[in-house]
């Protein structure tokens, strides 16, 4: 099946559809609650169009009843002009390589090929690290197929929080996310390049499962598959950083009493036995999907 390879570069987008749609979507939501508190989970889906919009009302509920919002960085951070130049620090080759010298014959060919049909400067990559340039290849692909980040979910709900005057915060710093590209093995770099340049309908199916909500549909496209074939990268992408998040969202539920969060990350990050849902309803804590 087409696209059916494209796991890491599925979850680097989802970590990051055709026509207008009749209905409105459904995001995957879930209440988590306490004594006297309750903590929402939210699974973005970091590029959207604009017919994803408006929102259902049981985000908006959500989002007026939350006093803070959480996000996996902090906005201040991911709307600095520094973050961009940080990556691209980060992503620099060292002196004396080059792009062409760290792929494999046929996935350098085959990223000549994309860069010539859809217009893209190869010469201004030639000294970045692949997994950078997949990044660029994700964002061209999905600027083309009409997916926008400025509209993704949790940019929407950051320019919300703040006309709203609601505090913000962020479960990991733009240092994390950073390392957490630029530590890729130089295979695990080439796979999601070489992956990048393949199959682009997958995102459309990606975004029409979450667009209706389905969980089992979203964990088998992004998690299993992923799990499988990648391990060490997914462990390092999705359970490392669930684990790392845990003891806040436990703290948010445990020490803000009276005070509500809605927490906006990734979908995948909420999915399967390893995910946040699971790991809080584990904790002990009661644990309901919005629907």
């Amino acid at each position: 099946m087409p696209g059916r390879r494209n796991w890491p570069w599925a979850a680097l987008l989802v970590l990051l559809a055709g026509c207008a749609q009749a209905e409105p979507a459904r995001p995957l939501l879930w209440k988590v609650s306490d004594a006297d508190n309750h903590l929402y989970l939210l699974g973005s889906f970091h590029a959207l169009k604009p017919s994803d919009y408006p929102l259902p009302a049981t985000v908006d509920s959500a989002f007026a009843d939350a006093e803070t919002l959480a996000f996996e960085l902090p906005p201040a951070e991911l709307e600095s002009p520094e973050l961009a130049q940080q990556m691209m620090a980060a992503a620099r080759l060292p002196t004396g390589q080059d792009l062409q010298q760290a792929l494999p014959a046929p996935v350098w060919q085959r990223l000549q090929a994309y860069c010539r049909d859809h217009g893209l400067p190869l010469a201004q990559l030639q000294t970045s690290e692949p997994w950078f340039v997949a990044l660029v290849i994700g964002l061209d692909g999905l600027a083309r197929s009409g997916y926008d980040p400025q509209l993704g979910l949790d940019r929407n709900l950051m320019a919300r929080a703040a006309s709203a005057g609601k505090a913000t915060r962020g479960l990991e710093s733009s240092a994390d996310q950073i390392h957490l590209f630029d530590s890729m093995s130089a295979q695990e770099q080439t796979e999601t390049l070489s992956e990048s340049l393949e199959d682009e309908a997958q995102i459309d199916r990606l975004h029409a499962l979450w667009r209706a909500g389905d969980e089992r549909g979203l964990y088998r496209e992004l998690g299993q598959e992923f799990q499988q074939k990648y391990p060490a990268l997914y462990r390092r992408m999705d359970t490392d950083r669930n684990d790392a998040w845990l003891p806040k969202l436990r703290a948010m539920l445990d020490g803000e009493h009276q005070r509500d969060t809605l927490v906006v990350v990734g979908s995948l990050h909420l999915l399967g036995d390893e995910g946040l849902v699971a790991k809080l309803r584990a904790a002990g804590y009661k644990v309901e999907r919005v629907l």
